[in-house]
């Protein structure tokens, strides 16, 4: 798999595409290739994977040791080389380098590529972490491409690491105002750019959550720069750690975020999560799969947001308070896309 890419949530997009090819090359074992260190954690328990080569950020500022990793690369044939992104000239660059029997990516048929076996751009799904599973799916099976099912965004978490995340929320909560709380929300406050939502917004719908949930208990993660975006008015948690920063998540019974990496590794680790979006596009990058929304809050006040959460997830957290109102009001919320684009029949890949 040739994604050269350091960004988190890129990286755990990637994740499906991991299941995907488990399920369809049995006992395969997948070497990957990206930037920086963070896919070492994501795909740590993922027996499959037998190589994580994490190239160096900014790679031409450090020539020596990343041209000696891309050689040493080189000197392994594969059976397949899979380049799941579309329109990226280092992903293909790397694809063209790399030696394996079969190449397969998205491409324009007008040009000339390095592929043996491609889907053009156009048959793409606009969700990021469907787009490589419909990719393998178009050459090796039409049952399974015509599939609404998708695998789902998984870091593995193991046993003991989601016992040593639910400890880490209990202890957060025992000197807390509410050390007993029947359910908890974790937040995740920051983002970069315009995603990013003010503190005083932040407020405002929590306050709001708070006064439907009376009894719930927040939990802040605290971003990698280790300053709370809450003012410390709640119980945070702190991890270089990505794992570790998964397994806190998955201690509470509903994480927030905005659009962001750790949306995607709240997803991942398995615990209900709602993705708010303000200016990016909720169709390429929300969460989807059981107990996930994304949430427009274009136009919408941080009370309309939290009615939005309040209406979604009302049974979850307990809450027999009258939603209608959320409805009234115009908190919106789409289901992830969960279908291919229709085309023509797949071209086998030899198995």
């Amino acid at each position: 798999m040739c994604r050269p890419n350091h960004r988190l949530g890129n990286t755990i997009l990637l994740t499906p595409l991991i299941a995907e090819l488990e399920s369809i090359y049995k006992g395969a074992e997948i070497d990957i290739v990206t930037e920086g260190d963070i896919a070492l954690e994501v795909f740590s328990t993922c027996l499959s994977v037998r190589n994580v080569f994490c190239l160096p950020k900014r790679g031409f500022k450090h020539p020596v040791s990343f041209l000696s990793m891309l050689f040493d690369i080189r000197k392994v044939h594969y059976d397949l080389i899979v380049d799941p992104c579309v329109g990226s000239n280092f992903s293909r660059t790397l694809t063209k380098f790399f030696n394996g029997k079969y190449k397969l990516g998205f491409n324009d048929p007008k040009t000339h590529s390095c592929l043996t076996h491609w889907v053009p751009n156009s048959m793409a799904p606009g969700h990021m972490a469907m787009r490589p599973i419909s990719l393998v799916r178009w050459h090796t099976s039409i049952d399974t491409y015509k599939s609404k099912n998708f695998p789902p965004q998984d870091i593995r978490l193991t046993d003991v690491e989601r016992a040593q995340g639910r400890s880490i929320i209990r202890e957060l909560l025992s000197d807390s105002p509410e050390p007993c709380a029947d359910v908890v929300i974790g937040i995740f406050a920051n983002a970069t750019g315009a995603k990013r939502y003010p503190r005083e917004w932040w407020s405002d719908f929590i306050a709001a959550l708070k006064s439907v949930f009376l009894h719930c208990g927040i939990v802040e993660i605290i971003p990698m720069h280790g300053r709370s975006m809450l003012g410390s008015e709640w119980p945070g948690y702190y991890s270089t750690s990505i794992r570790r920063m998964g397994a806190a998540m998955a201690g509470v019974d509903l994480m927030i975020s905005a659009d962001c990496g750790v949306m995607h590794l709240a997803v991942a680790s398995k615990v209900p999560t709602v993705g708010m979006f303000s200016v990016t596009d909720a169709t390429v990058y929300a969460p989807y799969g059981p107990g996930n929304m994304p949430l427009i809050t274009q136009g919408l006040s941080a009370t309309e947001a939290a009615q939005g959460v309040v209406r979604a997830y009302s049974e979850l957290l307990g809450s027999r308070a009258d939603v209608s109102t959320a409805a009234q009001q115009g908190s919106t919320m789409t289901s992830a896309p969960n279908n291919l684009v229709a085309g023509t029949p797949p071209r086998a890949l030899p198995c």
